[in-house]
């Protein structure tokens, strides 16, 4: 993250809070101080500063949360009076144009789930760097053009040239799309990152759900730029049908509404969806998503990067040639499945430690202190070996374990009982729909 960009936002938000104080916008101003005390808590823990600024920046957060919980006691008070004749709003109310058959607020279901959503943007931004995703390169370039170009150089969409508004990652499971989404969020700084789950948006309340829907609409506006990432965006907007409960129809039209209807401008939003199932997405929210981008099965490069990614800095034997042979023996393998094959193989030295018998003295790094050199750990071992110790884990000592490595048997042995999770034909269906809608990531 560029330094001081957190700290110049949470600036930015809480100026605007103490306008919106001063102009008696109450319930702004309180929402909008809390928002900017998250930013500077943000700023204390990932920009580097010295104590003193850190401190000072402490001083200030306190001040704005002791404001908030004020204005919070203020308008609690003000939305006490019971309802009756129309009268319940109050003059600030009143004098802002709130109508109190709109605002509830007094009903502990609705400020639950209003608090859900605010719970929706993430603050602490992944750690997902566009390195850390193998291959998907098309992917990768249509989410940059759509997210990090406009932020970094606005002046290059304006007039007819603009950023996508709707992305919508689809293929089959495990390969990668909630992970190109958390990749998003590390890599658009100065963008809110909201991420959005069915259950954020259905109420048992008849009509909270399409309100709910369109609050975080209004709360992606308002702090733009601003994406709004929703995984698994078929339980929510599946094709429209006439046995469909009413509830579920009018999520839909909330959602159609939002992305691109009448007087919603959404500047600065990006609605990014994921799904393994596109063909059941309803029409004309397809046609809101503009760019449809197939997240395939990995190739065999892709593979090899992941075997290795997978892996990272755990002790094993294995070559650049056993790691090719690997990539080539797991062809219809997702992402998701070489994770399984990799942590299963990774758990194989534990099992040889929980079933060995004898132990031998070898000399390595201390399982303690890496730096430091031992020569009387124990490794597991055959009863036959030369200096065997029959002894089983129970009688070892925690700091005197020598990590058995990871051997290409282990991979192998993994492999075996691993299958890959994605079917022959869900893969025909999304080949159709990609021929049909889609472009290839």
């Amino acid at each position: 993250m560029a330094s001081g960009s957190t700290l110049q936002k949470a600036i930015d938000i809480v100026t605007k809070a103490t306008e919106e104080d001063r102009n008696k916008n109450y319930e702004e101003a309180l929402r909008l101080y809390e928002h900017g005390v998250e930013y500077f808590l943000h700023a204390i823990k990932y920009e580097a500063q010295g104590d003193k600024a850190k401190d000072s920046i402490r001083a200030k957060c306190f001040q704005y949360l002791d404001r908030a919980e004020k204005l919070k006691a203020y308008l609690k008070k003000g939305k006490k009076k019971p309802v009756k004749d129309g009268d319940s709003a109050s003059k600030d109310d009143k004098a802002k144009g709130n109508d109190s058959s709109d605002s509830d607020s007094d009903d502990p279901e609705k400020k639950k789930l209003q608090a859900k959503l605010e719970g929706a943007i993430i603050v602490e931004k992944p750690h997902v760097k566009w390195s850390d995703v193998a291959g998907l390169e098309g992917a990768k370039t249509a989410l940059k053009e759509a997210v990090i170009l406009p932020i970094k150089f606005p002046h290059l969409f304006t007039g007819k040239r603009m950023p996508w508004k709707g992305i919508l990652l689809f293929g089959p499971p495990g390969t990668g799309k909630s992970y190109l989404a958390k990749a998003v969020a590390t890599e658009a700084n100065n963008s809110t990152f909201f991420s959005v789950s069915s259950s954020d948006l259905v109420s048992k309340w008849l009509g909270e759900s399409e309100k709910l829907v369109k609050n975080l609409f209004e709360l992606a506006r308002a702090h733009k730029p601003s994406i709004v990432f929703i995984d698994e965006v078929d339980s929510l907007c599946s094709a429209r049908s006439d046995n469909e409960s009413e509830s579920a129809r009018r999520i839909k039209t909330e959602f159609l509404v939002q992305m691109q209807g009448v007087g919603s401008d959404n500047d600065g939003v990006l609605v990014l969806g994921a799904t393994n199932t596109p063909w059941i997405l309803d029409s004309a929210i397809r046609r809101r998503f503009e760019k449809r981008i197939y997240i395939p099965l990995p190739d065999e490069h892709a593979r090899l990067v992941m075997f290795k990614i997978h892996l990272g800095n755990t002790s094993h034997t294995l070559t650049e040639a056993n790691l090719r042979e690997l990539a080539s023996k797991t062809d219809g393998f997702s992402g998701s499945d070489i994770s399984i094959v990799v942590r299963d193989a990774l758990m194989q030295p534990v099992r040889k430690v929980q079933t060995a018998t004898h132990f031998k003295r070898v000399s390595g790094p201390s399982p303690v202190d890496k730096q430091t050199i031992c020569d009387d750990l124990l490794v597991p071992c055959s009863p036959g070996d030369a200096g065997a110790i029959e002894m089983t884990w129970v009688d070892l000592p925690g700091d005197k374990l020598f990590e058995p490595p990871v051997t290409m048997n282990d991979m192998l042995k993994s492999l075996a009982s691993t299958k890959p999770t994605v079917n022959e034909e869900d893969m025909k269906k999304l080949d159709k729909f990609t021929e049909d809608f889609g472009q290839e990531g």
